[in-house]
Protein backbone atom coordinates (compact mmCIF):
# COMPACT_ATOMS: atom_id res chain seq x y z
CA UNK A 1 0.00 0.00 0.00
CA UNK A 2 1.52 3.58 -0.87
CA UNK A 3 2.10 5.68 1.67
CA UNK A 4 -0.20 8.34 2.44
CA UNK A 5 -0.01 12.14 1.57
CA UNK A 6 0.49 14.70 4.53
CA UNK A 7 -1.34 17.78 3.94
CA UNK A 8 -0.46 20.59 6.75
CA UNK A 9 -2.63 23.22 7.26
CA UNK A 10 -1.13 26.70 9.28
CA UNK A 11 -2.31 29.78 10.04
CA UNK A 12 -1.44 31.77 7.36
CA UNK A 13 -3.59 32.74 4.52
CA UNK A 14 -6.11 30.04 3.82
CA UNK A 15 -9.48 30.13 1.59
CA UNK A 16 -11.27 27.97 -0.69
CA UNK A 17 -8.46 27.05 -2.73
CA UNK A 18 -6.76 24.92 -0.11
CA UNK A 19 -9.46 22.77 0.44
CA UNK A 20 -9.33 21.66 -3.43
CA UNK A 21 -5.95 20.27 -2.60
CA UNK A 22 -7.72 17.65 -0.35
CA UNK A 23 -7.93 14.32 -2.18
CA UNK A 24 -9.11 10.93 -0.44
CA UNK A 25 -6.80 9.10 1.93
CA UNK A 26 -4.77 12.39 2.53
CA UNK A 27 -3.44 12.53 6.11
CA UNK A 28 -4.49 16.08 7.73
CA UNK A 29 -2.85 18.09 9.89
CA UNK A 30 -3.78 21.82 11.40
CA UNK A 31 -1.15 23.68 12.90
CA UNK A 32 -2.94 25.86 15.46
CA UNK A 33 -5.26 28.28 13.60
CA UNK A 34 -5.09 25.54 10.51
CA UNK A 35 -6.78 23.36 12.96
CA UNK A 36 -10.11 25.44 12.89
CA UNK A 37 -10.19 26.53 9.63
CA UNK A 38 -10.13 22.34 8.44
CA UNK A 39 -13.16 22.02 11.46
CA UNK A 40 -14.91 25.06 10.11
CA UNK A 41 -14.84 23.85 6.26
CA UNK A 42 -16.20 20.70 7.57
CA UNK A 43 -13.11 18.17 7.60
CA UNK A 44 -11.98 16.43 11.07
CA UNK A 45 -8.11 16.90 11.54
CA UNK A 46 -5.97 13.95 12.04
CA UNK A 47 -3.69 15.82 14.03
CA UNK A 48 -4.32 19.22 15.84
CA UNK A 49 -0.74 20.62 17.41
CA UNK A 50 0.22 23.58 18.42
CA UNK A 51 0.39 26.52 21.27
CA UNK A 52 -3.11 27.97 20.32
CA UNK A 53 -2.14 31.47 20.82
CA UNK A 54 -3.91 33.32 17.68
CA UNK A 55 -7.25 31.29 18.63
CA UNK A 56 -9.55 32.06 21.83
CA UNK A 57 -10.34 28.95 24.44
CA UNK A 58 -13.00 28.09 23.70
CA UNK A 59 -12.18 27.26 19.74
CA UNK A 60 -9.45 25.41 21.50
CA UNK A 61 -11.77 23.37 23.13
CA UNK A 62 -13.69 22.77 19.52
CA UNK A 63 -10.39 21.62 18.48
CA UNK A 64 -9.28 18.92 20.60
CA UNK A 65 -13.13 17.73 20.77
CA UNK A 66 -13.38 17.99 16.95
CA UNK A 67 -9.54 16.84 16.20
CA UNK A 68 -8.80 12.95 15.84
CA UNK A 69 -5.85 13.80 17.71
CA UNK A 70 -4.71 16.73 19.78
CA UNK A 71 -1.40 17.89 20.95
CA UNK A 72 -1.00 21.34 23.18
CA UNK A 73 2.50 23.12 23.99
CA UNK A 74 3.36 25.99 25.96
CA UNK A 75 4.04 29.08 23.77
CA UNK A 76 7.17 30.30 25.32
CA UNK A 77 9.08 26.70 26.11
CA UNK A 78 9.53 25.78 22.83
CA UNK A 79 11.86 25.76 19.90
CA UNK A 80 9.88 24.70 16.74
CA UNK A 81 7.05 27.09 15.21
CA UNK A 82 3.59 25.25 15.25
CA UNK A 83 4.32 24.83 11.43
CA UNK A 84 7.80 22.98 11.96
CA UNK A 85 6.34 21.18 14.25
CA UNK A 86 3.92 19.61 12.29
CA UNK A 87 6.32 19.00 9.38
CA UNK A 88 8.38 17.56 11.80
CA UNK A 89 5.84 14.81 12.99
CA UNK A 90 4.92 14.48 8.88
CA UNK A 91 8.57 13.66 8.19
CA UNK A 92 8.65 11.02 10.86
CA UNK A 93 5.83 9.00 9.31
CA UNK A 94 7.48 8.71 5.71
CA UNK A 95 4.52 10.23 3.37
CA UNK A 96 4.72 9.97 -0.52
CA UNK A 97 4.56 14.14 -0.28
CA UNK A 98 4.40 16.71 2.57
CA UNK A 99 1.70 19.32 1.04
CA UNK A 100 2.26 22.93 3.38
CA UNK A 101 -1.13 25.45 3.04
CA UNK A 102 -1.32 28.43 5.07
CA UNK A 103 2.34 28.78 5.45
CA UNK A 104 2.67 32.15 3.59
CA UNK A 105 1.34 35.30 4.91
CA UNK A 106 1.95 38.51 6.26
CA UNK A 107 4.53 37.64 8.88
CA UNK A 108 7.70 37.15 6.32
CA UNK A 109 9.81 35.59 9.57
CA UNK A 110 7.34 32.70 9.04
CA UNK A 111 7.30 32.64 5.50
CA UNK A 112 10.67 32.54 4.79
CA UNK A 113 11.26 29.83 7.61
CA UNK A 114 8.55 27.39 5.95
CA UNK A 115 10.07 27.71 2.94
CA UNK A 116 14.01 26.44 4.65
CA UNK A 117 11.52 23.32 5.73
CA UNK A 118 11.97 21.78 2.12
CA UNK A 119 15.20 21.74 2.53
CA UNK A 120 14.95 19.43 5.21
CA UNK A 121 12.17 17.57 3.64
CA UNK A 122 14.62 16.86 0.06
CA UNK A 123 17.29 15.75 2.91
CA UNK A 124 14.82 13.40 3.67
CA UNK A 125 14.28 12.39 1.08
CA UNK A 126 10.26 13.47 1.04
CA UNK A 127 8.38 15.38 -1.75
CA UNK A 128 7.50 18.48 -0.73
CA UNK A 129 5.37 21.99 -2.00
CA UNK A 130 4.14 24.80 -0.55
CA UNK A 131 0.89 25.97 -1.84
CA UNK A 132 -1.04 29.68 -1.24
CA UNK A 133 -3.50 30.92 -3.77
CA UNK A 134 -1.72 32.20 -6.33
CA UNK A 135 2.15 30.17 -5.83
CA UNK A 136 3.24 26.63 -5.45
CA UNK A 137 6.95 26.20 -4.63
CA UNK A 138 9.51 22.98 -4.53
CA UNK A 139 12.94 22.96 -3.74
CA UNK A 140 15.13 21.18 -6.24
CA UNK A 141 18.94 19.66 -5.87
CA UNK A 142 20.76 17.61 -8.11
CA UNK A 143 19.72 14.23 -7.67
CA UNK A 144 16.92 14.24 -9.62
CA UNK A 145 14.98 16.57 -12.28
CA UNK A 146 11.84 18.00 -11.68
CA UNK A 147 8.97 17.54 -14.00
CA UNK A 148 6.49 20.34 -14.35
CA UNK A 149 2.84 19.86 -16.49
CA UNK A 150 0.95 23.15 -17.48
CA UNK A 151 -1.57 24.18 -14.76
CA UNK A 152 -3.19 27.30 -13.60
CA UNK A 153 0.34 28.60 -12.23
CA UNK A 154 1.88 29.98 -15.38
CA UNK A 155 4.25 31.75 -14.87
CA UNK A 156 7.88 29.56 -13.57
CA UNK A 157 10.25 31.27 -11.87
CA UNK A 158 13.58 30.07 -10.73
CA UNK A 159 15.74 31.23 -7.44
CA UNK A 160 18.96 30.32 -5.85
CA UNK A 161 18.61 28.97 -2.13
CA UNK A 162 22.03 28.43 -2.26
CA UNK A 163 24.52 30.77 -3.13
CA UNK A 164 25.04 29.37 -6.51
CA UNK A 165 23.30 27.09 -8.35
CA UNK A 166 24.81 25.16 -12.08
CA UNK A 167 24.31 23.22 -14.70
CA UNK A 168 20.73 24.23 -14.71
CA UNK A 169 19.16 23.00 -18.08
CA UNK A 170 15.37 23.69 -18.47
CA UNK A 171 13.25 22.27 -21.75
CA UNK A 172 9.90 22.45 -22.85
CA UNK A 173 9.97 26.49 -21.76
CA UNK A 174 9.81 29.35 -23.51
CA UNK A 175 13.41 30.55 -22.42
CA UNK A 176 15.45 27.56 -22.64
CA UNK A 177 18.54 27.12 -20.58
CA UNK A 178 22.02 24.39 -21.02
CA UNK A 179 23.81 24.27 -18.06
CA UNK A 180 23.87 28.10 -17.25
CA UNK A 181 24.64 29.43 -13.49
CA UNK A 182 22.48 31.19 -11.46
CA UNK A 183 24.14 33.26 -8.40
CA UNK A 184 21.67 34.12 -5.46
CA UNK A 185 20.60 37.85 -6.08
CA UNK A 186 20.71 37.53 -10.14
CA UNK A 187 16.78 37.77 -11.11
CA UNK A 188 17.49 35.81 -14.67
CA UNK A 189 15.57 32.90 -13.67
CA UNK A 190 12.09 35.09 -12.97
CA UNK A 191 9.13 34.87 -15.28
CA UNK A 192 9.53 32.02 -17.81
CA UNK A 193 6.78 30.03 -19.46
CA UNK A 194 5.80 26.22 -20.25
CA UNK A 195 5.48 26.11 -23.93
CA UNK A 196 4.94 22.11 -24.28
CA UNK A 197 2.58 20.60 -21.93
CA UNK A 198 5.28 19.22 -19.73
CA UNK A 199 8.57 20.83 -18.85
CA UNK A 200 12.25 19.47 -17.03
CA UNK A 201 13.85 21.44 -14.94
CA UNK A 202 17.48 19.72 -13.67
CA UNK A 203 20.81 21.25 -11.86
CA UNK A 204 23.85 19.80 -11.36
CA UNK A 205 25.01 21.44 -8.13
CA UNK A 206 22.83 23.61 -5.48
CA UNK A 207 19.45 24.16 -4.51
CA UNK A 208 17.18 26.31 -6.41
CA UNK A 209 13.29 27.25 -5.90
CA UNK A 210 11.09 26.80 -8.42
CA UNK A 211 8.22 29.23 -7.77
CA UNK A 212 5.18 28.64 -10.05
CA UNK A 213 2.58 31.50 -9.74
CA UNK A 214 -0.73 32.91 -11.10
CA UNK A 215 -1.14 36.36 -11.42
CA UNK A 216 -5.52 35.27 -11.44
CA UNK A 217 -6.96 36.78 -8.60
Amino acid sequence: MDAPCILIFSGGSLGKWSLEAISPGDILVGADRGALFLLQHGYIPDLALGDFDSVTADEVKQIEKGSRSFISCDPVMKDWTDTEMAFNWALERKPSEIVMLGVLGSRWDHSLANLHLLRKGLEAGVPCRIVDAHNQITLLDSNSPLMLARSRFANVSLLPLSLQVTGITLQGFQYPLNDATLTLGQSLGISNVLLEPQGRIAITDGLLLVVQSSDAE
